[in-house]
């Protein structure tokens, strides 16, 4: 069960952050370095998720269905570092998603 969520959290990063955990030995201590590096709750991280949120515009190139799935992926990193987004902020950021698509 160790090996499989070893190989589980391997086969999920890009070689570039791979490297970086290639002295860890069980997935806990993997977990704990994705965490630390990925999950941080610094006030930074928090105003370029916010940043991000409230600055996403549409391109052109790519499918509505990529766009949506791009910001509920900003909502969803928001959530996971317990950033509260109000309602009427999600619903001012999909109003302007709307507008720019009609």
């Amino acid at each position: 069960m160790i090996d499989k969520a070893n190989s589980a959290i391997v086969f999920c990063l890009k070689y570039k952050v791979l490297k970086d955990f290639a002295r860890e030995a069980t997935a806990t201590s993997m977990w704990a370095k994705l965490e630390s590096l990925y999950m941080t709750k610094s006030l930074a991280h928090r105003q370029f998720l916010k940043q991000q949120l409230y600055s996403f515009k549409l391109v052109e190139s790519k499918s509505i269905m990529e766009q949506l799935m791009k910001s509920n992926k900003i909502l969803d990193d928001m959530a996971n570092i317990k950033v509260n987004v109000e309602d009427k902020d999600k619903t001012f950021v999909v109003t302007m998603f709307f507008t720019e698509v009609f």
